[in-house]
């Protein structure tokens, strides 16, 4: 039986252990998958043994200390999906401060008396390695017993080195750097950790809720169950998702989706859990427990997101696994040949080849992706753009082509009935009473639009009933109606029935030339009447075409409507390419000669009816996914608001993400470069090569930590 467990391990965070962890399982066929979450500090295992406890008996036995995320991590809160934070480590502080002064006294002393091997210098080093050295000298052991090489592994063998070549204070100064610096990258690695949690750690712990009785009072967000009633005082924060049922008030929602000012709520209004009430008081019934609250579904596609290895990571991953074996071996060889071969001294070899050991460990080239990533997709979430994996971050710069739906991404999705024409003499009233009945079985926007202005004019009179409704896809609705099969719907449909006359076709093409969409209802015999509907343009949408062809990329329409709607809309916002009267099928249709022509291709929609294009797609956007499971759940990219400028945004996040990466990429391998030839010239030394090695992982983490600020954004 395939089993899965999820463990939590303190200290896993960073390649030296992913090493050890899989060269300890890769004897067991029995497991059959790893996952490195390092910035969380977590393992899924999958594997096919008895029971869970070999498992993490195996790890112990490498010196981890693992706990099953169901025992040590609850799940129901969103608060608590994340590594628990870490206790700033002031005695390890203190500890590294007298080991500190231990080695810089042995170096002082040594370099007056001129004798690196006294009996005061060498108690003075030895005392500074076992106070700064006792983890990395236990884990370095552990290492060499289970055959892996990793930077515990070479500083064990460089501080060993140096002691038994006489150089007690160096060997005592790059056990203290090296401890340093590993406090400082962990601390470093924490305000990585620190910028997803601060997303998640924003709900509170209980609420005032409405009991049985009708009396108010306090209870834990896990114990309250869909439909209680909620109440939230001025400057408190949302509890849980709802629907406001009492009160007014100005939201701030920032956390969910972005937006940098409050939004004014009333009855009927959305709230979501971790937004911020500004003013006035309110009651709200809850629609989801704590545990699938958009906040809580926000923190499980994060965390899934750190968990995936990006295009980086893994050409990362594969040049460290080559890279650190043939650079021991090359300082085996450095130690071994001259003294063999040409007549030299053997020590100043083995000093050279142990300095080249200590700057062989890959770990500031495998520690900055992950944070970098990580960084990148904390400041998105921040921005309230949901990135559902790295891969999607660095391939968004790639975006040549970028597919917009116009109902709902382009336009605001709320459109108006504008238009009713009479044909054969019916009365428009009857006509738009006709349509909202058969309408008002269709959840799409623009059925809702006939149906709430047939509501404007008659509030009182109940709509007809509908007997066998169906919704025929990309082209409209029927059903009988007073006995009677009625149809609404586009141009085709009316076409695909032969009922289509030309009085029918001048009023169609007057109105879509005016750029209005069009129904018509008809029946088994004849036309109708004609109804049309106008959607307003989203306020920014000019100005976010005009982005995107700065960016090289191109904008495409794609839409259901018909051409000449499609065409004075696409007109208006400067869209040149459109592919209009496309059913559901045909949109993905056209995505596929897209990515033919384009490689990379992004398509936005509504996350529910294009979902065979944004699924197709290179990366598929999903607009407004705040409360809408569907879409943030499905999309490769999450817009939690309404607003396309989010999208520039993302691919200049992308652009500078990548551009990070390079950055980091290049200074980690240079920096072994030059340290390379240092150390073969005889011009670097231990302490030198250990200060070079994890500064260079301090200045990539800390690059990678500045994507956190990147707020390239019009709000």
């Amino acid at each position: 039986m395939v089993k899965k467990i999820i463990l939590q391990i303190p200290g896993m965070d960073c390649a030296a252990e992913e090493a050890l962890v899989k060269q300890k399982f890769s004897s067991l066929a029995e497991i059959t998958s790893l996952e490195f979450n390092l910035l969380d500090q977590q393992l899924t295992i999958i594997h096919n043994l008895p029971n869970d406890e070999l498992v993490i008996k195996a790890l112990q036995e490498i010196g981890m200390q693992p706990k099953n995320i169901d025992e040590c991590c609850s799940v129901d809160h969103a608060k608590n999906e994340l590594l628990p934070s870490t206790d700033k480590p002031y005695k390890a502080w203190g500890l590294l401060a007298i080991s500190g002064i231990m080695a810089f006294s042995a170096e002082i002393i040594s370099f007056k008396t001129n004798s690196e091997s006294s009996s005061l210098v060498i108690a003075l080093a030895l005392v500074a390695i076992l106070l700064s050295g006792r983890e990395t000298i236990k884990k370095g052991l552990i290492a060499v017993r289970n055959f892996t090489i990793n930077i515990n592994f070479l500083m064990v063998i460089a501080i060993t080195g140096a002691a038994l070549i006489g150089e007690w204070p160096e060997a005592a100064m790059i056990t203290v750097l090296f401890a340093v610096a590993e406090m400082i990258e962990k601390y470093s690695l924490d305000r990585a950790r620190n910028a997803i949690r601060s997303l998640i750690e924003i709900t509170p712990e209980s609420a005032n809720v409405k009991n049985k009785q009708g009396e108010w009072e306090e209870q834990t967000i896990d114990s309250i169950e869909v439909e209680q009633i909620i109440w939230v005082k001025p400057g408190e924060r949302i509890p849980l998702d709802g629907v406001i049922i009492n009160g007014s008030t100005s939201v701030n929602q920032a956390p969910i989706t972005g937006e940098s000012m409050p939004v004014s709520k009333s009855v009927g209004d959305q709230v979501f859990a971790g937004s911020i009430n500004e003013q006035g008081s309110f009651e709200f019934k809850v629609t989801t427990r704590a545990n699938n609250t958009t906040i809580a579904r926000i923190a499980r596609a994060i965390k899934q997101a750190q968990s995936e290895r990006t295009t980086t990571e893994r050409f990362v991953d594969q040049f460290a696994k080559y890279y650190t074996p043939i650079m021991v071996v090359l300082a085996i060889l450095i130690a071994a040949i001259p003294p063999l071969f040409y007549d030299t001294a053997f020590l100043p070899w083995l000093y050279k080849s142990l300095v080249l050991l200590v700057i062989a460990c890959p770990c500031a080239l495998v520690v900055s992706t992950p944070v970098t990533v990580v960084s990148g997709l904390a400041s998105a979430a921040k921005h309230g753009v949901l990135i559902k994996g790295g891969t999607y971050l660095e391939l968004g710069r790639k975006l040549k082509a970028l597919a917009l739906d116009k109902t709902g991404t382009l336009t605001e999705g709320k459109p108006t009935v504008t238009d009713i024409v009479s044909i054969n003499g019916v009365d428009e009233k009857e006509i738009l009473f006709l349509a909202a009945s058969l309408d008002s079985h269709s959840e799409h926007p623009i059925a809702e639009a006939v149906v709430a202005s047939w509501r404007k004019k008659d509030d009182k009179t109940p709509l007809l009933e509908i007997n066998e409704f169906s919704a025929i896809i990309g082209k409209g609705v029927r059903g009988i109606m007073q006995g009677e099969r009625y149809y609404i719907g586009n141009h085709r449909l009316i076409e695909e029935k032969g009922l289509c006359s030309t009085e029918v076709e001048a009023i169609l093409e007057r109105l879509e030339h005016e750029g209005k969409t069009t129904l018509i209802l008809f029946n088994e015999k004849q036309a109708i009447g004609i109804l049309a509907v106008a959607d307003s343009l989203r306020e920014n949408t000019h100005n976010v075409i005009s982005e995107l062809k700065a960016l090289a990329v191109n904008p495409i329409m794609l839409t259901g409507d018909n051409p000449v709607t499609a065409a004075t809309i696409a007109k208006k916002v400067g869209i040149s390419e459109i592919y209009a009267s496309l059913l559901p099928e045909d949109k993905l249709t056209e995505v596929n000669k897209l990515l033919a022509k384009y490689k990379t291709v992004g398509m936005v929609g509504d996350g529910i009816n294009d979902a065979p294009a944004l699924a197709k797609a290179s990366i598929g956007f999903a607009m407004g996914a705040a409360g809408t499971a569907t879409a943030l759940e499905t999309a490769d990219i999450a817009l939690m608001k309404d607003n396309l400028e989010k999208i520039p945004y993302f691919i200049n996040l992308s652009k500078k993400t990548y551009q990070v990466l390079v950055q980091n990429i290049s200074l980690s391998i240079s920096t072994k470069l030059v340290f390379f030839i240092l150390a073969l010239l005889g011009k670097a030394t231990l302490w030198m090569a250990v200060f070079a090695d994890m500064g260079t992982s301090l200045i990539v983490v800390l690059n990678g930590l500045r994507l956190l600020k990147f707020n390239d954004i019009k709000k």
